[in-house]
């Protein structure tokens, strides 16, 4: 199984919060299975660790660029992912349920690519037909 993980994840996983280690290492080495990072949560991430740089988020960069190194696969986000999201994006809308552009963005990424989001924001993430998460926390 691939997990994508989500910004919250990874923020919770530098910081040592809640069982995000726990199950980090169990599903990932244990388990043998494979997680990405989408474009969108590596913007969000580095956007994080540089807008109030303390010798704490120093730390947190650097155990993210040794994460980030290991991705097994950085996909990018070619045209179907983007289709996606727009075909997300109306849908929730329609629903008045429309959540923020970047979590349509990391849900058509998930979906077109059949990827298991790892995210503690399951309010938002629930509203998205056939996407998978499992909420780590």
């Amino acid at each position: 199984m691939v997990f994508a993980l989500d910004t919250n994840t990874i923020s919770y996983y530098l910081r040592g919060e809640g069982r995000i280690n726990e199950f980090f290492h169990r599903e990932i080495n244990e388990n043998d299975n494979d997680y990405v990072i989408s474009y969108f949560c590596a913007y969000e991430i580095r956007r994080w660790l540089k807008y109030k740089p303390t010798k704490i988020t120093h730390g947190y960069a650097m155990q993210f660029d040794i994460l980030f190194e290991n991705v097994g696969d950085f996909a990018g986000m070619p045209a179907p992912v983007w289709d996606r999201a727009v075909e997300i994006y109306i849908s929730l809308q329609s629903r008045g349920q429309l959540i923020g552009d970047a979590d349509i963005l990391i849900a058509s990424y998930c979906l077109v690519n059949d990827y298991t989001l790892v995210t503690r924001n399951t309010d938002d993430f629930k509203r998205i037909d056939g996407l998978k998460f499992v909420n780590w926390y």
